[in-house]
Formats: C-alpha cells, sequence, structure tokens
C-alpha cells in the first residue's frame, strides 16, 4: 500500500456549478508576476505619501484654512456629479417619477381648485 503524496486542500479543491472557486485558491490572486508586485508597490507609495501629506497638514500647530483631502474630493465628485453609475432613466423610473412627483401636484390642484 504505498501511496504518493498528500494533496494539499488547495490541490484538492474544485470548484463546482454551485460554489465558485474562493478568492485564496484562485493562482492569480497570489501568484503574481514581478511587474504587478511593482505596480502595487508603486501604488501603495503613492497612497502612503498621499496620507502622510494629509496627516501633515492635519496636524499642524497653524494649519492652513482649507486641508484638501483627495479622498474627499474624489468622494463628493462621484457623490454630486457622477449621477449617471446610480441613477439610469428607465422606463420604470420614469413612470415612478411621474406617479410620485407630478401626479399629486396635479390632484391637489384639482383639491384645491374644485374646494374654492
Amino acid at each position: 500500500m504505498a501511496s504518493g503524496p498528500s494533496r494539499s486542500a488547495a490541490e484538492a479543491y474544485r470548484p463546482n456549478r454551485f460554489v465558485s472557486l474562493p478568492a485564496e485558491l484562485d493562482p492569480a490572486s497570489y501568484d503574481s508576476s514581478p511587474e504587478q508586485r511593482r505596480a502595487q508597490a508603486e501604488r501603495l507609495a503613492i497612497r502612503a505619501r498621499l496620507k502622510r501629506q494629509y496627516q501633515l497638514q492635519l496636524n499642524n500647530p497653524r494649519p492652513p484654512a482649507i486641508i484638501h483631502d483627495p479622498a474627499l474630493l474624489r468622494w463628493a465628485y462621484a457623490r454630486t456629479q457622477n449621477v449617471y453609475p446610480t441613477f439610469r432613466p428607465t422606463p420604470k423610473t420614469s413612470f415612478l417619477g411621474i406617479v410620485f412627483a407630478i401626479v399629486p401636484l396635479l390632484f391637489w390642484g384639482a383639491v384645491f381648485k374644485f374646494d374654492r
């Protein structure tokens, strides 16, 4: 009864149609190429520089009038200017807009007109 070396859980795991492959077992997530690791290190360095710059502005004894936080600016832009990804004009949203915005105005206008 000579058996071969035992397989690890990652080698023994095969995804089926009901369960996808977990990220921990996906070779693309842990077996990255040197250029991917270098790009990740560059992004991390940029993020660290921006964080340090913001922390220096925040903890300055004589802070400037406005502290610019790039992440906060991106968030505010995405929230106010970039509304298309969160709202798409479809027949359903157009109908709901008419039902909840225009119909009540017309209804109450008619009620007040005929009440006089």
